[in-house]
């Protein structure tokens, strides 16, 4: 497969009065043509400020070291000027918060047409036209109307279709949704999440979704990258992390979600412990403080993303972790230091 991305060694670094923050802490990928990629983890595990650094918004504090390819364009570094040409036109972001995304002051049809004139050199009539278009392609009723409203006018689930219209005016080739159906009810969700599936079909636009909630990944993505402390710690396919999770962590996230059991209530497992202070790092696996699997090499060596089976990796010193669906504290666990079995 062709990759639209290409991302090498990225770190993401912010400089405060109390130290150095290390956001993101050296991660490999590609996004491929057509392929929709799930980035999962807690709040503050770098998530967004990765893509963030992708699109050049990081804060005026923020710096990003290592690589990130567009079609083989290096992104990193990029001048603003050469970076506004592809922002917004070949790569396009959908925010999580659409009353902060959206310009306050300005009605829906101005946001919407400059995006068109200012990177497709489109006239105003063909310009409205398009945008029209597209309201009706997230569902928008009553799109000529909504052209003329101020955001504040509109509900956050008429925002929120708003947003992806915007994001999808210029038919990118990489579509980045960072927690698109945050602060929405179930049901919108629900909406925003088949508008998204049809995207993907009809675009075939790739797509990154950033989320703290795996049921969305597992219904619309092929593959993710559980995240944690600025690092990967499993990469798969959804199959393999929602059946075969290889990874402490995964395995965690996954017996952390609601079901709904016949007959019978199940207690709501939590993982231990808080996220790591990404100022003070641990020395090796950041995932140690919280692991129940926790050893003397987790300590001592940081783990690397290596292959479980092709296609499918972690970044944990344990060999296995026996029926962790079902129970993330499995005692039948097998040897935990791969250094043993040399």
């Amino acid at each position: 497969m062709t990759a639209v991305l290409e991302v090498r060694d990225l770190k993401v670094r912010f400089a405060t009065p109390d130290g150095e923050v290390s956001a993101v802490n050296g991660v490999s990928f590609d996004v491929n043509e057509s392929e929709c990629v799930g980035i999962v983890g807690e709040s503050g595990s770098g998530k967004s400020q990765l893509f963030m650094s992708v699109m050049g918004l990081l804060a005026k504090n923020g710096r990003a070291l290592g690589s990130a390819k567009y079609r083989g364009t290096e992104l990193v570094g990029m001048p603003v000027k050469d970076l506004n040409k592809i922002r917004g036109d070949k790569i396009a972001m959908i925010f999580q918060d659409s009353m902060t995304g959206l310009t306050p002051h300005l009605r829906i049809g101005k946001q919407m047409t400059e995006v068109l004139v200012q990177h497709k050199g489109m006239g105003e009539a063909a310009a409205v036209k398009r945008a029209l278009e597209m309201l009706n392609l997230v569902r928008i009723p009553e799109a000529a109307r909504r052209l003329a409203q101020y955001p504040h006018e509109l509900s956050g689930g008429m925002r929120q279709r708003i947003m992806i219209a915007m994001a999808l005016l210029c038919e990118p080739e990489l579509l980045i949704a960072d927690e698109p159906t945050t602060a929405l009810d179930v049901t919108v969700q629900a909406q925003i999440l088949d508008l998204m599936s049809d995207l993907k079909r009809v675009t075939k636009a790739a797509i990154v979704l950033i989320t703290h909630d795996l049921g969305t990944v597992a219904g619309l993505c092929d593959k993710v990258q559980v995240m944690y402390g600025g690092r990967f710690m499993e990469t798969g396919s959804v199959q393999e992390i929602f059946y075969q999770p290889a990874h402490p962590y995964t395995a965690g996230l996954l017996a952390s979600m609601p079901r709904l059991t016949e007959g019978r209530r199940e207690k709501l497992y939590a993982i231990p412990g808080q996220p790591p202070n990404l100022q003070r790092l641990p020395k090796a696996c950041p995932f140690q403080e919280r692991c129940d699997y926790v050893h003397e090499r987790c300590v001592d060596e940081l783990p690397l993303l290596r292959d479980v089976t092709p296609g499918h990796a972690k970044a944990c010193h344990l060999l296995s972790l026996a029926n962790p669906v079902s129970d993330p504290k499995a005692p039948s666990l097998k040897v935990a230091d791969e250094a043993r079995s040399a």
